[in-house]
């Protein structure tokens, strides 16, 4: 298909963008959009100084015969920041609180805008390291391990509390739950949901007292892979955990079921 430059550049840009961290041949727009492989090389410059300026992301050059482009989707700080201080506001809303002091969450996880830019600000946290998947626990986290996974174009995988015929043959791991800090439940994981030597990224809607978290994390072992970190939506914290690095979106610094009112902050995604 022969297409002006103009044309040519959109199209480019709309792959570059569906394809991240995949590495894409010059060859394969040249005979795609029928130009020379110089032309093309001239549209990725453009694009290129474009998506650095606007911050979108950065496209890396590989020469070589195996050479090409590689997209790796980024986000500014000043609309991270602002996209999280947003959340703030809205997990601030009185009529949050759910009996038991619980927060209601599943609007915000389940508008494909706010996931998007979730996606984008854990992404570009993580950039420094090689993620080959991303984990989560069913139900509540799977919109949200969808979204980083889309971003990072890796597969994710979801552990369960409950056994499933569906699933093959599992692995299963007893942890402690966080919410009643002494009682033992188990959890799941298919054993063809994660290759062996694998370095994973773990996302949860909501962190509590780290029970969840720390059983994934035996998870990982069992199946012989590596701990990248570990992301949350939104943090508690009034609940101490010992020995867990993770990175939050939201703080959650008070619940006042009486006076009906959530206190909420920016969490430490953004601390150095």
């Amino acid at each position: 298909m022969k297409l002006r430059r103009s044309e040519r550049m959109v199209v480019i840009s709309n792959y570059l963008i569906n394809h991240p961290y995949e590495l894409t041949s010059l060859n394969t727009f040249a005979e795609k959009y029928e130009s020379a492989k110089s032309s093309i090389s001239e549209d990725i410059v453009i694009i290129k100084r474009a998506f650095e300026e606007m911050e979108i992301g950065h496209i890396e050059t590989i020469t070589g015969a195996g050479g090409g482009v590689i997209f790796t989707p980024s986000i500014s700080d000043k609309e991270a920041r602002a996209m999280v201080e947003e959340l703030c506001t809205k997990l601030s809303e009185s009529n949050r609180i759910l009996p038991g002091g619980y927060i209601y969450l599943s609007d915000l996880l389940s508008t494909p805008s706010i996931l998007n830019n979730i996606g984008r600000i854990i992404a570009k946290t993580f950039r420094k390291q090689k993620i080959d998947a991303v984990m989560t626990v069913a139900t509540k986290g799977v919109p949200l391990a969808n979204a980083v996974a889309n971003v990072l174009n890796v597969p994710f995988v979801i552990v369960r509390r409950d056994l499933k015929i569906t699933e093959g043959s599992t692995v299963s791991v007893n942890y402690v739950s966080g919410s009643s800090g002494d009682r033992i439940e188990k959890m799941f994981l298919s054993k063809r949901s994660l290759k062996a030597g694998s370095r994973v990224l773990i996302v949860d809607d909501f962190l509590k007292g780290g029970g969840t978290v720390n059983g994934m994390i035996s998870l990982l072992r069992e199946f012989d892979s590596e701990l990248a970190g570990v992301a949350v939506f939104a943090e508690n914290a009034q609940t101490e955990r010992e020995h867990l690095e993770y990175k939050s979106l939201l703080k959650v610094t008070d619940i006042d079921v009486k006076s009906n009112k959530i206190s909420v902050e920016v969490g430490n995604i953004f601390d150095k």
